[in-house]
């Protein structure tokens, strides 16, 4: 049944991506526009035919221990009319308590996201930036460190101490303030040979969704503040970054605030105009559409073309793989140089659950002042 539903599923969708490909009179934006949608529609199938198949497997798992406790349960009546006591509320409730852990921690061990491989904290460093004024190796910048600042003396705490490529030495420590009183003493020890920089946790940016038509970068700040006055925000919190439209005519303004007006706005629903405006996080990964990779964009790309569904050298309009046939080239990637902590591969890499993408918003977090 449920290949007969996949066969007709992939019959459909290859039928609409050649009618799409065979329509000379399409607009180029609608085309991409329809082959997007059928990405989308064959990942939520994907994804709910394998959610599908693990809750009945889970089902099953639980089914059959369900079996053996009663069984369990009736060998203990049995033994209770022969004099012997069945087991405490207590004995029960561990069983209980271990066929439950069972089932969340399988033999295999649970999957890990790629965030969890690369790093199982996810506690906020701060970080200090050091380099020679003299064109000296980060070597001799760590002896410079360790021979003329104490660490210990000063009561602070190093968790990272290592070379960057760009010839600077990267520290990291647990707190604001001892980044700050690590940075004046190595001003004042060692000013006239390091250079120190304290690199600042960037603002959040937020987006508003549904903003009326008549509302602009210049005048929503103004807006929000004068018909929300239940927030006691002040002109100033909130900057403007940009605005946009989506396919649907939606428009939404990204807004750049502080941790506190952050706060103050989450999941608040904003009256602009005659709207009332839902608010989120705004939280978006840097993607190439041309090798699928992240932190930059394709009018910088030097890799190959990379498809997003299959890994294949070909672009994602002349894909041919099947849904099982999906894979992920960042995480093929990660494979590749990790063998001790693999993650799964077998996804597009469009796919909002892919470990790597969820691995470059964490990142994103850890350096965003929340």
């Amino acid at each position: 049944m449920a290949d007969d539903v996949k066969s007709r599923l992939e019959s459909a969708l290859k039928t609409l991506l050649d009618i799409t490909e065979k329509s000379g009179n399409l607009r180029k934006d609608l085309k991409q526009d329809i082959v997007d949608s059928v990405s989308t529609l064959r990942n939520i199938f994907i994804n709910l035919r394998n959610s599908g198949e693990e809750k009945t497997k889970k089902i099953n798992q639980l089914l059959g221990d369900l079996t053996k406790a009663r069984e369990e349960l009736t060998e203990n009546r049995a033994a209770n009319t022969q004099g012997r006591s069945l087991p405490s509320r207590g004995d029960i409730g561990q069983t209980i308590a271990t066929l439950t852990h069972r089932q969340l921690t399988p033999s295999g061990g649970p999957r890990k996201l790629y965030s969890e491989v690369v790093g199982e904290s996810v506690e906020k460093r701060f970080k200090l930036m050091v380099k020679s004024r003299l064109e000296r190796s980060t070597e001799e910048v760590k002896n410079v460190l360790r021979t003329k600042v104490n660490p210990t003396e000063m009561k602070v705490g190093i968790k990272t101490l290592k070379s960057l490529k760009d010839g600077r030495v990267l520290i990291e420590a647990g707190s604001t303030e001892e980044i700050n009183k690590l940075s004046q003493t190595i001003q004042h020890k060692c000013g006239g040979e390091l250079e120190v920089n304290v690199p600042q946790l960037r603002k959040p940016r937020m987006v508003i969704n549904n903003v009326p038509k008549d509302i602009t970068l210049e005048n929503i700040e103004e807006t929000i503040i004068d018909q929300n006055p239940e927030l006691l925000l002040e002109l100033g919190e909130i900057g403007t970054r940009f605005m946009y439209t989506t396919k649907w005519g939606q428009t939404k303004i990204v807004i750049e605030v502080g941790p506190d007006t952050r706060r103050k706005l989450l999941h608040k629903k904003l009256k602009i105009g005659w709207q009332i405006c839902n608010v989120a996080d705004y939280l978006v990964a840097t993607r190439c559409f041309k090798c699928s990779r992240f932190n930059h964009r394709h009018k910088e790309c030097k890799g190959e073309e990379t498809c997003p569904l299959c890994a294949g050298e070909h672009k994602l309009k002349d894909c041919k793989a099947s849904a099982d046939q999906y894979r992920c080239i960042n995480c093929i990637t990660y494979n590749r140089y990790n063998k001790s902590g693999r993650i799964r591969e077998n996804h597009p890499s469009l796919d909002k659950n892919c470990p790597s993408l969820q691995a470059v918003l964490e990142k994103y977090r850890r350096n965003t002042d929340y």
